[in-house]
């Protein structure tokens, strides 16, 4: 199996029982060895009391590239920390791209970065992401 058919073997099985990523609004647009890209159209429900994307929308999609890319190795892996630059406003009909980048593994901990960025390709936001490998698969192999 290559890196790309582990991941996106690894992104099927989490997504088949991601409820969360699902009712928010993303998709899934393409997962690789150490990334992830998710998108999210900002809908009326995502805005807060400003008329802007609610900042744990943007964070919710950060947090779930961040989850398909540290978990694309078909290891079982979960967030140990995050934090969050929030840069612009995501809009009532913006498209919400984040793409997670694997920076570092050393052992059973890892390092991501999630751009998050509009439809025009502004930078919305920036997320980090520590991750730490718990045991287990995502799928038998």
């Amino acid at each position: 199996m290559t890196p790309q058919e582990r991941a996106a073997k690894s992104a099927a099985a989490m997504w088949a029982n991601d409820e969360a990523s699902k009712w928010f609004g993303m998709e899934l647009v393409n997962v690789d060895e150490g990334r992830a890209v998710l998108a999210l159209t900002v809908a009326t429900h995502h805005c807060n009391g400003h008329g802007i994307c609610h900042g744990g929308v943007t964070h919710a999609l950060a947090d779930s590239a961040f989850a398909f890319a540290c978990n694309s190795r078909n290891v079982a892996t979960v967030g140990q920390h995050t934090m969050m630059s929030y840069l612009a406003p995501g809009r009532l009909g913006d498209r919400l791209t984040a793409t997670a980048t694997e920076t570092a593994v050393a052992g059973r901990s890892g390092v991501y970065d999630v751009r998050i960025t509009n439809q025009d390709g502004m930078t919305i936001a920036e997320f980090r992401g520590m991750s730490r490998a718990v045991g287990g698969q995502n799928f038998d192999e």
